[in-house]
């Protein structure tokens, strides 16, 4: 039962269609490759918003999911959704990686 209300929780606080509709905000980077994001721009307050909202442990983890869930999607053009931490000086707390364990973040 904890688990379950955990679960609610997190999915009310945070839901993949925001977490998309940031990420949709550097929709031409992320299929051309440019321009590249920089601090300021749409794209990187998108980005540093999504930082606002992955506050927590649990929030990050569902956030993690979400992205990982969109690097899938937008395959071969994953890299580019890697990178827009980077780019935008941003720390999300976590790699966006193929490889990366949403579990294990912190």
């Amino acid at each position: 039962m904890a688990l379950l209300s955990t679960a609610i929780l997190v999915s009310s606080t945070i839901e993949c269609s925001a977490v998309t509709a940031l990420v949709s905000t550097c929709y031409t980077f992320i299929t051309y490759g440019s321009p590249d994001p920089f601090p300021g721009s749409p794209c990187c307050n998108a980005m540093a918003n999504l930082k606002v909202i992955a506050d927590t442990i649990e929030n990050r983890r569902f956030a993690c999911r979400c992205l990982l869930g969109l690097i899938s999607t937008y395959n071969p053009n994953a890299y580019a959704i890697a990178t827009l931490p980077d780019f935008c000086q941003v720390s999300l707390g976590f790699n966006i990686d193929p490889n990366t364990d949403c579990n294990l973040i912190l």
